[in-house]
């Protein structure tokens, strides 16, 4: 933990995968995996949220899923049914592009409902004077 606190990163990773594809043609097989694969996914500890974005000028649509870890996402990523909804993705989408990233910090007003509201302070940040990056 002394070379994340070294390194600037948070004292509580956060980890976020951002699943970004362009809608094909679904059917009814695609929506039931669909919902089961968001029901495991919220089943799982270290969920933390999730927020859906679509693009109207291009017709692409991204589901952000917030973690606790690394660990946690590896977890959804092994279960059976995403495998199964994986191994199909180009019957149901016209393509993909999936970014695993780490959260170095977040912060807002408090005014909108969001996975990570109360923040990802940086370790050693605002309280010990350090400015988090985003400020």
């Amino acid at each position: 933990m002394a070379e994340a606190v070294a390194a600037g990163r948070p004292a509580r990773p956060r980890i976020t995968s951002t699943f970004t594809f362009m809608p094909g043609a679904y059917d009814a097989e695609f929506h039931a995996l669909d919902e089961a694969i968001a029901r495991v996914a919220r089943s799982l500890p270290g969920y933390l949220g999730e927020e859906t974005w679509e693009n109207p000028s291009t017709g692409l649509v991204s589901n952000v899923y917030y973690w606790e870890s690394l660990e946690a996402l590896q977890a959804l990523m092994q279960h059976p049914d995403h495998l199964a909804a994986k191994a199909r993705q180009a019957q149901w989408l016209a393509g993909y592009q999936v970014v695993i990233a780490e959260v170095i910090a977040s912060h807002g007003d408090g005014r909108i409902a969001h996975p990570l509201a109360g923040g990802v302070p940086l370790a050693g940040g605002p309280a010990a004077g350090r400015a988090s990056p985003l400020d």
